[in-house]
This record gives structure tokens, sequence and C-alpha cells, in this order.
């Protein structure tokens, strides 16, 4: 997991158990933005490129953050006290649409949901820091409800808004990241932004893990990066861009620090055979292809609808 080490401090306090992976926890053209994104035929170009739980930066975490992101890189993506996550939109999602943010399980506010745990459509008065491209804070956004929430399987997240699309573009001029219905392959170049820290990563999907284990909980079909993508404590929750088309096709969620198997900021991978393998210094995210049929018109979950697999239906 990637949340903020000042997070996971505060958590081992309250209760001395291991948590689950935590990791690297305007202008006015906003109308014509808006337009473009989800008018019939347009096409969301490329998008610019956790932490206080229990990856994210402060005392405990890492000395000093990584360079800042690179000019247009951060455009959509949010900081939470704890994590990063994104302003996204499902491909039919419209503009009077509630808004909705994305981030990883792990990074709710009380506590990380257990292993079979999934949390649905509750009250959340949560905020959020919209940024700008270039990092700069625009305003807060503010959730109604916590929409789903599980890290069992995945590692995932989802808030509905206060406000819609139209309404935070019409106010900052900002447009959400579009959720990608396609998985990815091996070999796409991602980016990575990074709302709390404010920074882009940039390198590839280097495979796909059948189950990666981290302490008690268990996620599958997750994205494993290439090394340049080094991940650190806050970046949970960051979408993980595809750099060819802009679309969001996973969230950041943890990553092995030291080398251990299969433990806490130490996920190991198991192969279909039952082989255990520990990859020191490499970056992991789940896969959100499976969000896309889990909702319905209006942006509403439904883990009924034919072709929803998360957790909990």
């Amino acid at each position: 997991m990637r949340r903020s080490a000042q997070t996971r401090r505060a958590r081992a306090v309250r209760t001395p158990a291991a948590r689950p992976p935590v990791r690297r926890r305007p202008g006015r053209c906003a109308t014509a933005a808006a337009a473009l994104l989800f008018g019939v035929g347009a096409a969301l170009g490329p998008a610019p490129a956790s932490a206080a739980t229990a990856g994210a930066p402060g005392p405990g975490g890492p000395a000093t953050g990584p360079a800042p992101a690179g000019p247009g890189g951060l455009a959509g993506t949010v900081a939470l006290s704890n994590c990063s996550g994104a302003l996204i939109r499902l491909p039919r999602s419209r503009p009077a649409d509630p808004a909705l943010v994305l981030t990883n399980g792990h990074c709710l506010q009380d506590a990380v949901p257990e292993p079979g745990e999934v949390r649905t459509d509750e009250p959340s008065g949560r905020g959020f820091t919209l940024l700008d491209a270039e990092g700069d804070p625009l305003g807060t956004l503010r959730a109604a409800r916590l929409t789903y929430a599980t890290v069992t399987g995945t590692d995932v997240a989802v808030y509905r808004l206060t406000s819609s699309y139209a309404e935070i573009g019409d106010r900052f001029g900002s447009v959400p990241r579009t959720l990608d219905a396609r998985r990815p392959a091996v070999g796409t170049a991602i980016e990575i932004p990074s709302g709390y820290w404010k920074h882009v990563y940039h390198c590839a999907i280097d495979g796909f893990v059948p189950v990666l284990r981290e302490g008690r909980w268990a996620m599958t079909d997750s994205l494993r990066y290439t090394r340049a993508c080094a991940t650190v404590g806050g970046t949970s929750g960051a979408p993980v861009v595809d750099s060819a088309t802009g679309r969001v096709v996973g969230v950041n969620s943890t990553g092995n620090d030291e080398g251990g198997l299969c433990l806490v900021h130490n996920p190991c991978e198991v192969a279909p055979g039952g082989r255990v393998t520990a990859r020191r210094g490499v970056n992991y995210g789940q896969q959100t292809y499976g969000l896309v049929p889990c909702f319905s018109d209006g942006n509403v979950l439904a883990l009924t609808r034919p072709g929803c697999r998360l957790p909990g239906r």
C-alpha cells in the first residue's frame, strides 16, 4: 500500500494489527472543454500525465518527495489527505451526472476494508483538492457518498461528489479523465500522476500478476510496472494512464519496498502453480476496466449489471 507514513503511524497507535497494502498512497473555457469531452464523437486526448494512512509522505515517510511534475501532467488529479486520486468519468457519463473520484480502497479515512469486506453507498463528506495541469490547487471538491470500496480482489474506492461534471467545469475549467473499457496490454506506455506529490511517473506495463498477496489481502490480475515507476508513499490511488490515449487503465496501489515475502508494503506474486516471488523495488496497480460495466446511466453503481465482476454483487 502506498498511503502516507503519517497515516500509517496514526493507525498503528490505534491498532497493533498489520494494515493492508498501502501505497505510495480557473480559467473560463470550461464549457467548450466539456463540449469536447462529452460531445458526440469527441475523443479525450492524451491526459497530461496515497499517503497518510499507510504510505503517504510525512513523519516516517520519505524525507524528500519526488521532483515536481513537468508542464501539464496533473490535470484532473486530486490530492487526498493521505493518498492520490483522480476526477473520473465513465465512457457513457454525461455533463449533468454527479462526478466521481477514483482512489484506492485502502485510502479510506476511517479504516481499511477487511479481507472479504465491500462497502457501498455510505454517506461521506470527504474533501479532495482538485489540481490544475501544473499541480496548483483549483479548489476543493466534496464527496456526497462513498459509492464503492474494497481491498478484496482489487484495491479501489469510488466517491460520488456533490457537484456534476458541468458544475466542476464551469467553476474550475477542469474536465475528468475517462476510464478505458478495454484491458491494457503488456508494453503499454503509462503515466502515473500523483496528486499528493504533484509528480508524474513514466514507465510501461511490464506484466500481469495472477495473484498479488500483501499481508492478509489478495488482489488478482494486478498490473506490474517496469522499474522506472518507482512510486512512494502517498501515490496510492493515483490513476494509471495510457500515455497514447489519455484514458485511465488502472489505479496505483502498492509496491515491494524491502524484498519481504507477502508482507504489508512487501507484496508477493503468486503464480497459477503456487510459486511465490518477491520483487524488491517493483510497484503495482489494479486494473480499472472492470469498473465500467458496474455503473448504469447517471453514474449509478449497479453490481448486478451484466459483465460486472466486482466483489459484492
